[in-house]
């Protein structure tokens, strides 16, 4: 007969404290989630007169849904954040992936510094540098327009360009140097042999980027002020908030709607999601 596993008191213990905490963490991040969705189906008066997790009275009134759909323009914010998110992805993995390029194969003059004046910008907060950020947008009149959010919104990002980094570091240089010799030029080499070999990198940082552009509130509140025309699904629900308070059904109706299509994304993307996130890890 086969032994039982014998566990000591400490792993036991150690063990329950693992899932407890686990657990903990959880409920934490669950708890908004839900009651964000018991508040999104409470008509205005079940929310004045019940607390935050008091079940509404129906669960098929999805009044709030079309309410908050129509009131806060979300068809023109879906299409100004797709919009967005297109040109910006694009613009932000050829800018990426270029200057990963430059910064791999060729050893110029000053190559760690560039990376190292990299690494110092992203320690910045990047609130801190808004004034003169603004003042940069004011004076090229890119403030209150689409392509000059875009524009800024393409900018460098250092997270994506250490991960381009790294992945051109696991392609070997004879690549190049056999395409050299076949008459190709630098730019076919990018982008004909090594941007072919760099969609796991390519997908990760998408991931990274579209996440903060879909949920960026900030810069998109700052500096694409006409909210009918430009608004995106960040700012869209601010339609919800004035002097007299603020409708918290509808915004919280306004939330799902703005996380159906992150979430059907996800659903229906997300086996390419984890791969490129793991195969997006730094290899020792």
């Amino acid at each position: 007969m086969k032994r039982r596993k014998q566990y000591s008191p400490k792993k036991v213990i150690i063990t329950i404290l693992k899932y407890l905490s686990l657990l903990f963490v959880a409920f934490c991040a669950i708890l908004p989630l839900v009651s964000c969705v018991v508040t999104a189906f409470k008509t205005e008066e079940e929310y004045n007169s019940t607390s935050v997790m008091t079940m509404p009275s129906n669960w098929l009134n999805f009044s709030n849904f079309i309410e908050a759909f129509q009131k806060a323009n979300m068809g023109r914010a879906f299409l100004n954040s797709l919009v967005i998110l297109i040109f910006v992805l694009a613009g932000s993995i050829i800018i990426g992936t270029q200057l990963a390029y430059v910064l791999n194969r060729f050893k110029l003059p000053g190559n760690g510094l560039i990376r190292n004046l990299f690494t110092f910008a992203a320690l910045l907060p990047g609130i801190a540098m808004q004034v003169a950020v603004y003042q940069i947008m004011t004076d090229l009149h890119f403030v209150n327009t689409m392509y000059g959010y875009i524009i800024m919104m393409m900018g460098t990002d250092v997270m994506s360009i250490y991960i381009f980094i790294q992945y051109f570091e696991n392609l070997p240089v004879s690549l190049d140097e056999s395409a050299i010799i076949d008459g190709a030029s630098y730019f076919t080499i990018y982008r004909k042999i090594l941007l072919p070999l760099l969609k796991p990198a390519i997908v990760t940082s998408a991931i990274l980027k579209a996440v903060g552009v879909y949920n960026e509130y900030y810069c998109a509140n700052l500096y694409l002020q006409d909210r009918t025309k430009l608004g995106t699904v960040a700012t869209s629900l601010l339609s919800f908030t004035g002097p007299m308070g603020s409708k918290y059904n509808m915004i919280c109706a306004g939330v799902i709607v703005s996380m159906l299509p992150a979430l059907i994304v996800f659903l229906v993307c997300q086996k390419q999601i984890y791969n490129g996130i793991a195969a997006g890890a730094v290899k020792g």
